[in-house]
């Protein structure tokens, strides 16, 4: 038995009527958990694999791209989405055509968004600071969502001097939500520095009759190994770690997932198996829009994830960022020394966004009074844009 397998007793994660095999869920990311790195992600391990956020205005205007983005593929099972919503009444609409129309098998709702743009309005992550829009929003989501599981994703709070983390946990509890997220960062912190964990240990202290599941730092499945023995937690939601490595989701089932979560042995990350699961990608981008050009388009953001620390030239991998076939892609692949092995260190711990800690952006007054007042009522009505994070 390995030194990982002694810390964690493997074991589903149940949300609800939910079995999952293995406690792990992929993050909603904007632009990047799209149908096409989901199914990735799947081919590779076990889990819940969440879509894009989605704005219930949106959804219930029937915005056409939002449309398309609430659309899984067949292969995909349990049909996961994101909702980020500030009014009670359009979230309880959007759940309800999300349920009553048969589109998913799981809702999370995402109070965890640390982007100004949300935040400067009353959403995502400012949000639990006002208790009672808090409470009917997931209070009405519950009960509309009634058989599908409904979850909720949260920061701390908006800084050090203003968490509502444990109230939200509570209020979340009570609503009848199936299980409760942290991302263990403030708003003002937004992905800088190191994720608070013992924030976790103290909400699954608190909230205890539902699972609670960890984010931030989890760029290995030792990591996630590690926190769930830390801080008791019951899963882990892993965002940028996946970042140009789909495959962690495969490592984190053969660490934590029960028997069968994940068939075949640890991977092997030469740049050739790299190499040919970027490829992989780029031709689910293309089946996804239905789009050879934007499916290459698309996959240009990954080249840099991907092939971090791999030794890919600089002229190689600016023309890999600039492809529009997989014809091209595949020209320039083939360039490569396949057989060079996994890099290491190099390779390993931060990708994607990080940033440094900022004062959030808020609407004038938020933090005097844990009430809605009416001008933060009016505030409200322009927050739900298009954004993602958490």
């Amino acid at each position: 038995m390995d030194r990982m397998s002694t810390l964690v007793t493997p074991a589903a994660l149940r949300i609800g009527p939910i079995a999952l095999d293995a406690p792990v869920v992929l993050a909603p990311m904007a632009g990047i958990t799209n149908t096409a790195f989901r199914r990735l992600c799947r081919e590779y391990g076990a889990g819940l694999y969440v879509s894009e956020m989605i704005t219930t205005r949106a959804l219930v205007e029937r915005n056409a791209t939002t449309m398309r983005l609430i659309t899984h593929h067949e292969s995909e099972t349990p049909r996961s989405i994101q909702l980020y919503g500030v009014d009670p009444a359009t979230t309880e609409a959007a759940v309800r055509l999300l349920v009553e129309e048969d589109r998913a098998d799981h809702i999370d709702l995402n109070f965890g968004c640390p982007v100004p743009k949300v935040t400067r309005k009353g959403g995502g992550a400012a949000l639990p600071w006002k208790l009672g829009l808090f409470r009917e929003i997931v209070t009405r989501a519950a009960r509309a969502a009634g058989e599908v599981p409904l979850t909720v994703k949260m920061r701390k709070g908006i800084d050090g001097d203003h968490l509502t983390y444990l109230d939200a946990g509570r209020i979340a509890e009570d609503a009848g939500v199936a299980a409760v997220a942290l991302h263990a960062r403030t708003a003002a912190e937004f992905y800088s520095g190191t994720a608070d964990w013992d924030a976790i240990t103290r909400l699954k202290e608190t909230v205890t009759g539902v699972p609670v599941l960890g984010n931030g730092d989890i760029w290995s499945a030792e990591d996630a190994v590690r926190m769930m023995a830390e801080t008791g937690c019951d899963g882990v939601v892993v965002g940028r770690g996946c970042l140009g490595r789909p495959w962690l989701f495969g490592d984190l089932a053969r660490a934590l997932g029960g028997p069968g979560a994940a068939a075949g042995a640890p991977v092997d990350a030469t740049l050739g198996f790299v190499a040919r699961a970027f490829r992989r990608h780029a031709e689910l981008l293309v089946e996804f829009f239905e789009d050879e050009d934007r499916g290459c388009r698309d996959i240009r953001k990954h080249v840099a994830w991907y092939f971090k620390g791999y030794p890919v030239g600089g002229e190689t991998r600016a023309q890999l960022a600039t492809v529009s076939s997989l014809a091209e892609i595949d020209a320039l692949l083939a360039t490569l020394d396949l057989d060079a092995p996994y890099p290491g260190a190099a390779a390993e711990d931060q990708r994607g966004r990080a940033g440094t800690p900022k004062r959030p952006a808020l609407p004038d007054g938020w933090l005097a009074s844990r009430d809605l007042g009416a001008e933060a009522s009016r505030t409200l009505a322009e927050a739900e844009v298009d954004n993602s994070g958490g």
